[in-house]
């Protein structure tokens, strides 16, 4: 799982300042949505594919961390198709995956705190209306923090389930999914209460 964690390197991607990546991020994501057309979507996901290629992303993990969102594409494809056209549901695939690879290089050639302290810093001028900006960094850092946890808990449940030999029936993964899903989230409220962090 390669969300948050940040691979150390000398690209112009990496010496890039944070705020033209996700200025750039936020452009072409505009872009790959509002523009329509099976080749245009070819022509994007060219485009997130060069960006990876000059952040030099590693192949394998790449692979791995786009697995869970090409599943999902092919989902959504599949749908498209059968409520519309193969050009509208070839798009979306490429739409998605073009998207998930180009956050993918950010990511990767990113610090997170660097993100976190530029997210401070634009809006940091909201205190007045009483908005705390370092609070609200600390949200989106236990955010991406979290999501490899959960994911590690969904794979330890599905694993405790096939155990005992109820791998196909989804109330045998999804309950106890969700009962350590929220016992997680209220033992991470508590520790933040602890702190003076919970109001």
């Amino acid at each position: 799982m390669t969300v948050g964690l940040y691979r150390p390197g000398d690209t112009v991607l990496h010496r890039l300042p944070v705020g033209a990546k996700l200025l750039g991020l936020a452009v072409l994501s505009v872009a790959i949505v509002a523009l329509r057309g099976p080749l245009i979507a070819v022509g994007f996901l060219v485009v997130a594919v060069v960006f990876a290629l000059i952040g030099r992303l590693d192949l394998a993990a790449t692979a791995r961390a786009l697995r869970a969102v090409l599943i999902i594409a092919v989902l959504v494809a599949l749908l498209q198709w059968w409520l519309f056209t193969f050009d509208r549901a070839l798009e979306s695939l490429l739409d998605l995956v073009s998207l998930a690879l180009l956050a993918l290089t950010l990511t990767v050639t990113t610090p997170t705190t660097e993100t976190l302290d530029a997210v401070v810093r634009w809006i940091g001028p909201l205190r007045r209306v009483g908005l705390d900006p370092e609070r609200v960094a600390l949200t989106i850092a236990m955010a991406i923090q979290a999501l490899p946890g959960t994911l590690a808990l969904g794979v330890e449940t599905r694993d405790a389930a096939r155990a005992r030999g109820l791998g196909r029936s989804p109330r045998a993964y999804l309950t106890p999914f969700v009962i350590r899903v929220v016992a997680r989230a209220h033992e991470t409220g508590d520790a933040l209460k602890a702190r003076g962090l919970g109001d």
